[in-house]
C-alpha cells in the first residue's frame, strides 16, 4: 500500500508555548510541524529542508518576519513556499508591508485555528499547482509558475470571474489578466477552461 508523503508545515513563532494548540490541530489535520523561535533559526530550518508551507510571526528578537520573509523570497530554492503570517499587527501598513515582501496570506492573532487551516491548505495546494508538470510537451508547458499565477489558477478552477479573483485577492482586474496571459503562455493553452482543467489535472 502506497504512503502519503506528511505535508511539512514550519512554524516560526518566538512564543512557541502560545501556539501549541495550533500546532495538535495541524498535526491532527496531518500537517508534519517543524518549529523555529527565531528569524535566523527559521532560516536554517529552511536551508535543511524546504517545508510546504511557512507560519511566520512577524514581530521577533532579531530578524522580524518581514526580513525573513524577503530573504526566503530572494532563495531560488524558496521562493515557492508559501509564507501565511500570523501576527498581532493588524493595521493597513502592516498588512501591506507583508504582501510587500512576498507573503500569500496574513492572519491577526487570537488566531481562529479553523480559518488558518482553511488558509494554509488552499495555499499549500496552489503551491503544488505551480510545480512543473511531468509530462510537459510544449516549449513552455509546465514552466514553474509564480505563487500569485498558481493563486489565480486555483481561483480559475473553482470557476471564479477575473472580477471575482481580482477582489479576492485584493488587486486589479487588469492585473489578473495580465498573469493570466503569462500563466496561458506556461501552461501551453488558450481559454480559461484548458487552465482549470489542467489545474485539476495537477491538483489531484
Amino acid at each position: 500500500m502506497a504512503v502519503t508523503a506528511l505535508r511539512t508545515v514550519l512554524v516560526v513563532d518566538d512564543a512557541p508555548a502560545s501556539l501549541g494548540f495550533l500546532c495538535d490541530a495541524l498535526a491532527t489535520e496531518g500537517w508534519q510541524v517543524r518549529f523555529a523561535s527565531s528569524g535566523t533559526a527559521a532560516l536554517r530550518e529552511l536551508r535543511d529542508a524546504p517545508p510546504d508551507a511557512v507560519l511566520l510571526d512577524a514581530v521577533m528578537p532579531g530578524l522580524s518576519g518581514f526580513a525573513v520573509c524577503e530573504r526566503i523570497q530572494g532563495d531560488p530554492r524558496l521562493a515557492g513556499v508559501p509564507v501565511i503570517f500570523m501576527t498581532g499587527l493588524a493595521d493597513t501598513a502592516h498588512v501591506l508591508e507583508a504582501f510587500a515582501c512576498g507573503a500569500v496570506d496574513y492572519v491577526t492573532k487570537p488566531l481562529r485555528v479553523a480559518e488558518v487551516l482553511a488558509r494554509l491548505a488552499t495555499h499549500a495546494r496552489n503551491a503544488r499547482l505551480s510545480r512543473p508538470a511531468p509530462d510537459a510537451g510544449a516549449p513552455l508547458r509546465g514552466a514553474p509558475l509564480t505563487t500569485r499565477e498558481a493563486e489565480i489558477l486555483g481561483w480559475i478552477a473553482k470557476g471564479k470571474t477575473n472580477r471575482d479573483i481580482a477582489d479576492i485577492l485584493g488587486i486589479s482586474p487588469r492585473t489578473v489578466g495580465k498573469h493570466l496571459e503569462h500563466l496561458f503562455e506556461k501552461l501551453g493553452v488558450e481559454t480559461r477552461a484548458a487552465a482549470a482543467a489542467l489545474a485539476v489535472g495537477r491538483g489531484g
